[in-house]
C-alpha cells in the first residue's frame, strides 16, 4: 500500500510537516502530546465527511450502511493490531481519558468499597490519578502510588510489597511514562498483581505508539489508548477489556445503542461492545482508526521498518550524550541500563523531558517556537511526578518515525543558542 523507504518517503504523506513556522521549516517535536495526520487518514475523513455521514448502527439506507462498515471495520482492525480475542473486547471511547474514566467507574460501582485501594504508578498522568480518585471519592476506598525511583523507573521492590496485603482490587500503571519515556515493566507487574487476584489497567497513551502491544500476550485485564497520538483523528480512542470483567462491571453512560430494551420500569443492555458505546460516536474520528492503524503497522514491516529502528535509535543515543554535554542540562528519565533495546522494558523511548539550569522551561520553548520547533513544556500533566523531582515545568522533546536525526541536531543547536541568550 506504501512505498517507502526513507524517512522522507515517511515525511512526504504528512502535508503538516511541509509547512514554515515564521520563516523556518517546522520541527515538530510535540508528538507524545499529538500526532500529525498522514494523508490517507485525511482523505478517510474527508471522504466520510462528503458521503458516508450517517449514523451508525440505526438506518436502513447506503450511507448509514457505509458509515457502520467503517466504524466497524475499525473495531476488527484495533482488534488484530493488538490481538485482542474478539471485537466484543474493543471499546471505542473519545481517547485514553475516557477509557480510563470508564474503568475507573464502572469497575469501582462494582467491585470496591469502603477500605479498598487502588494502586497506580507514580509516573502517571493525571487522566490515571484522577479518575479513581473521584470513583474511590464515591467508594470510600484510596489511591496510593507505586514510588518512582531517581532513574524514573519505578520501584519494582515497593510494587511488590503495596500488593501484599493492603486491600488492592486493580492495578492502573502506565506502559510508557509521557514524560520520562521508559518502558515500564508492564508484563511483569501483570503477573505480580495476577498472582494476587488483583486485576491491571494499562495506560497505553504511549504504548501504542512506540511498543508492540499483544493484550494476550501482556495479559493485561484493561488496555486504553487514544487514536490522535498514533495518526487517527482527533476524539478517537480504544478501551480493550477482559470479557467477563467487562460483562460483570454496570454501564459507564446510557442513551441510545447500548440498550436491549427499554420500559419505564427496566432497562436491558446490549451486548459487548455497544453496552459501553452510549449515544451517536464519533463514526468519523472512529473510522480513521483503521486507516491510521494500518499505516503504523506498515511501519513495523519489511525494509521501512530497519530504516525506522536504526533512526529511532540514532536519535535517542544522540540526545542522551548531546543534552548531557549543555551545562547546567537535567534529564528526568535516563534508565540505569542504557544497553536495552528499544521498546523492550527498562529502555527509552525518544522522549526526553529536561531542565537548564538559569532557563525558564516555557521561556526555552518560545524561543524554540521562533526557531521553528515546537516542542511541550509545562507539568505534562503528570504534577505529582514533577514534585517528585522537586520541579514544576519542564521542556520535552517527543520524536515520531517521520523525525529525522538532523532535525534532532538542529533542535541540540537552537536549544543550545535559546540557552545562550537567556543566560
Amino acid at each position: 500500500m506504501y512505498s517507502m523507504k526513507t524517512v522522507e518517503d515517511i515525511r512526504g504523506l504528512f502535508p503538516a510537516l511541509q509547512q514554515s513556522v515564521y520563516g523556518k521549516p517546522l520541527v515538530y517535536l510535540d508528538n507524545s502530546a499529538t500526532s500529525q495526520k498522514p494523508q490517507c487518514v485525511i482523505d478517510l475523513v474527508d471522504g466520510m465527511h462528503k458521503g458516508a455521514n450517517a449514523n451508525v448502527h440505526r438506518a436502513m439506507h447506503k450511507l448509514s450502511d457505509d458509515a457502520t462498515a467503517l466504524y466497524e471495520g475499525a473495531r476488527e482492525k484495533v482488534r488484530q493490531f493488538i490481538n485482542a480475542p474478539g471485537r466484543e473486547n474493543i471499546i471505542f471511547t473519545s481517547g485514553t481519558t475516557a477509557s480510563i474514566n470508564l474503568v475507573a467507574s464502572s469497575f469501582c460501582r462494582k467491585f470496591v468499597g469502603e477500605g479498598d485501594v487502588v494502586l497506580v504508578s507514580g509516573d502517571s498522568h493525571h487522566s490515571n490519578i484522577v479518575p479513581w480518585q473521584l470513583a474511590c471519592g464515591a467508594a470510600g476506598a484510596s489511591v496510593k502510588a507505586i514510588p518512582v525511583l531517581e532513574s524514573g523507573e519505578l520501584d519494582m521492590e515497593a510494587y511488590k510489597e503495596l500488593l501484599q496485603g493492603s486491600r488492592v482490587k486493580i492495578v492502573a500503571v502506565e506502559h510508557i511514562s509521557n514524560v520520562m519515556g521508559i518502558v515500564n515493566p508492564v508484563k511483569e507487574m501483570i503477573a505480580l498483581a495476577h498472582a494476587q487476584g488483583i486485576p491491571v489497567l494499562v495506560d497505553g497513551a504511549q504504548g501504542i505508539v512506540h511498543a508492540r502491544v499483544d493484550v494476550q500476550d501482556m495479559d493485561c485485564d484493561f488496555y486504553a489508548f487514544s487514536g490522535h497520538k498514533i495518526y487517527a483523528a482527533t476524539g478517537s480512542g480504544v478501551l480493550y477489556g477482559r470479557r467477563e470483567l467487562l460483562e460483570a462491571m454496570p454501564p459507564y453512560m446510557g442513551g441510545g445503542d447500548m440498550v436491549d430494551t427499554v420500559t419505564f420500569e427496566k432497562t436491558t443492555y446490549a451486548p459487548l461492545p455497544l453496552k459501553y458505546e452510549a449515544g451517536t460516536p464519533n463514526f468519523i474520528a472512529q473510522a480513521s482508526l483503521a486507516p491510521a492503524l494500518e499505516f503504523a503497522q506498515s511501519l513495523r514491516e519489511g525494509e521501512i521498518a530497519s530504516v525506522v529502528e536504526e533512526q529511532e535509535r540514532s536519535i535517542i543515543e544522540y540526545l542522551k550524550v548531546a543534552l548531557q554535554e549543555i551545562e547546567g542540562c537535567r534529564i528526568y528519565g535516563l534508565p540505569q541500563r542504557g544497553d536495552m533495546e528499544p521498546g523492550m522494558p527498562g529502555s527509552k523511548i525518544p522522549v526526553f523531558s529536561f531542565n537548564i539550569e538559569g532557563c525558564f522551561p516555557s521561556d526555552l520553548a518560545q524561543l524554540l517556537d521562533k526557531m521553528g520547533i515546537a516542542v511541550r513544556t509545562g507539568m505534562m500533566c503528570c504534577e505529582p511526578l514533577m514534585a517528585r523531582f522537586g520541579v514544576t515545568s519542564m521542556v520535552r522533546a517527543s520524536f515520531l518515525p517521520y523525525n529525522t536525526l538532523q532535525e534532532a541536531e538542529y533542535f541540540i543547536a537552537s536549544l543550545k543558542r535559546a540557552a545562550r541568550m537567556l543566560r
